[in-house]
This record gives structure tokens, sequence and C-alpha cells, in this order.
């Protein structure tokens, strides 16, 4: 592990760009950039546009370590290189620190939760992460129902395959996310923060973790988890908010910065002209980055 990676995740000032759509979700990231589906004819062509897209916003002047902390990649992203480096190393030399995206989509919904896929081909996806630099992994749990049963089952699958990232040294960002339209969502935020607390008590000193999560209908649900030993930070989704809406309802929330995906990247277009999508890019930046750093009293 890079101590002054861990570092920079712990206590920098920022938030971290979550620019890992993958498969499922590419086309409407492209379509939303304004790239359509008439305009490539295979999957690879998709992948490369969105990589496009990609080396476009890391490679901005707006792209900076003094406002993000940090950036969560798709496989195929660390994979490719942006101005000649692989994207791990491009951005660990711009001060940002790499995670990637690990887990393989989500399987059907039971007892009000979607699991993740299996992963048979994690070991060594980790080791591939270790060649390029990564620092860390992301996988994500999806959470619709207030299912007790459920909620367990998302909190321990997570956590057990949390220690086979740890081990691997790599520091993984556990995201049970809460479906935004969930009815009982302050309720399921509740139940999954104790979850939570139950697994983290069960790990050893060393064990760290990250975690992403909606952001709670109630202020500061989280902050036992936040202040808990073996958490390096907590991050929070947009969710489907609006940029302003996440903002906003971030702002409420000490200690909890945003990982913002769609809220990041949806006012940019493929037809800007560079000076167009920077100045866009960096407003909204330093909009994310205000609502991180700058707390409501």
């Amino acid at each position: 592990m890079n101590t002054e990676q861990l570092e920079k995740i712990k206590t920098g000032k920022g938030f971290i760009a979550a620019l890992d759509q993958s498969g499922g979700s590419t086309p409407k990231a492209l379509k939303d950039y304004g790239v359509t589906e008439d305009q490539y004819d295979s999957e690879d062509e998709m992948f490369n546009l969105v990589h496009d897209m990609r080396t476009r916003i890391v490679a901005s002047p707006a792209f900076t370590s003094d406002k993000i902390v940090g950036a969560i990649l798709f496989e195929q992203t660390m994979d490719r290189t942006v101005e000649g480096k692989h994207t791990g190393d491009y951005l660990a030399d711009k001060g940002i620190v790499p995670f990637l995206k690990v887990d393989k989509g989500l399987a059907e919904q039971k007892d009000g939760v979607q699991l993740m896929k299996p992963m048979p081909e994690l070991d060594s996806l980790l080791s591939r992460a270790n060649e390029h630099k990564i620092f860390g992994t992301k996988m994500r749990s999806n959470i619709l129902e207030l299912n007790k049963d459920g909620i367990d089952l998302v909190v321990k699958q997570q956590f057990d395959v949390a220690k086979q990232i740890i081990a691997a040294g790599l520091v993984p960002i556990i995201e049970p996310e809460v479906n935004i339209n969930a009815e009982n969502k302050a309720d399921i935020e509740a139940y999954l923060a104790d979850s939570i607390l139950t697994e983290l008590n069960k790990l050893n000193d060393d064990q760290l973790v990250m975690l992403k999560l909606t952001i709670p209908t109630n202020p500061n649900q989280y902050q036992t988890l936040i202040n808990h030993q073996n958490v390096v930070r907590v991050v929070a989704l947009s969710g489907g908010y609006s940029r302003e809406a996440a903002n906003n309802l971030l702002k409420a929330n000490d200690g909890l910065i945003a990982s913002f995906s769609r809220a990041l990247i949806n006012d940019l277009n493929v037809n800007q002209s560079d000076e167009e999508f920077d100045r866009i890019l960096g407003e909204t930046i330093e909009s994310i980055y205000d609502a991180s750093v700058n707390k409501n009293a």
C-alpha cells in the first residue's frame, strides 16, 4: 500500500471522481455525452469512444489534485493509456489516487436487494491492479427495500470480498447503494449503518476499508462509520439526484465527501469546444468540491 496515497485519501480536501461506467451503463453515458448508438458498430468501438471521453476529462486542466483526491476507473480504462501512460500512472502523476471497479454487475433482485454477481477471476484482476499501481477498488450492491435479511446478505458479501482485496494489498471501497426512491429509505439507512458497524468491528486493526454510501435522508446518519478506526474515508454517490440536489444534501453531512459519476459528467458534450468543455468541467468540479469541504452549520 502506498502510504502517501493513503494519507491523501484519508485527509485530502476534495472528492473522488467516479469514471467507472461499465458495459451496461456505457451506452447511456455516451448518449448523455452526445454520442448515440448509431455512431458505433461494435462493443470495441463503444469502449474506444468512452475512453476518449474519459481521456478528455482526466487530461483537462480543470481535473486537478487540489480538488480531486481520487478517481475510480473501469477495468478497460486501467488497461488503456492517456497521453502515453497507463491511466493509473497518469492519474498518480497528477497527484490523483487511482481506484478500480472490480464487480461484475448485479444479480437478480431477491429479498429486496441485488447482490454482486460472482467474481471468479478477482485474484487475477487484483494482481493486474497492483501491476498498474492501483491503490484501491470499488464494488457495488443495490438495496431497494427494508428487508433486514437481504441487507445483512449484502453487507456480509461486501466484507467477505473486501477481505480478499485487503489481502492483495489494496483498499476496498464497499458500496451498498440504497436506492434513492426506496420506500422507508431512512429506516433502511439506519439498519444498514448498524449492519456495517457489526462487520467493521470484526476487522483486525490493519484491515482498512472505505465506504461509498447513498447520501442519507437523516443528516450525519453515518457519523459512527466515518469515525471508525478501520474506515479510511466515507464517500457519497449521487444516486440519480441532480448535481444541485446531491450537493445540497451532501453539505448537511459532516465528514462525508462526494464520489459522483453522473452528477460529474452530465453537462459535458462531445461537441463542446475544448475551452467550453474545460470551463463546464471546472465549474462542475468546483461545485462538488465546495459541497465536499464546506458543510452547513
